[in-house]
């Protein structure tokens, strides 16, 4: 089994760079979650877990960031391109959501990601 965690460098930590993903990245809406995705000038690719205060108390907020993260662990390796940051905002679904269900979900909108990613952008 390869060793899939996330380094210190790998990390969204500080609210600037939480901030600097929400105004210049991009959105997608999935059913448990909000993604926002922004490219980077280095290969980096860095994971930013999010969790607002409508999913309920800190133990709530915190079970949802978890599976947040292990959805991410799994599936960013496949989908994820370098050099992209990713925050991941969990909605309320997240908590309930089998986890089967939450995989499928976490995979439909990288794969969503990665199609728009491809696709000819006109400004």
């Amino acid at each position: 089994m390869t060793d899939q965690r996330f380094r210190r460098g790998q990390h969204i930590r500080h609210r600037t760079d939480f901030q600097h993903v929400y105004d210049r990245g991009r959105k997608l809406h999935g059913r448990t979650m909000t993604i926002f995705l922004l490219h980077r000038p280095d290969a980096v690719t860095r994971l930013g877990i999010a969790a607002t205060k409508k999913l309920g108390g800190a133990v709530e907020r915190n079970r949802a960031k978890r599976r947040m993260r292990e959805a991410a662990r799994a599936l960013l390796p496949q989908f994820a391109a370098p050099g992209v940051d990713y925050v991941i905002i969990a909605r309320g679904g997240v908590l309930t959501r089998p986890w089967a269900r939450l995989l499928d979900d976490v995979k439909s909108a990288l794969i969503r990601l990665a199609a728009d990613r491809a696709a000819p952008h006109i400004d």
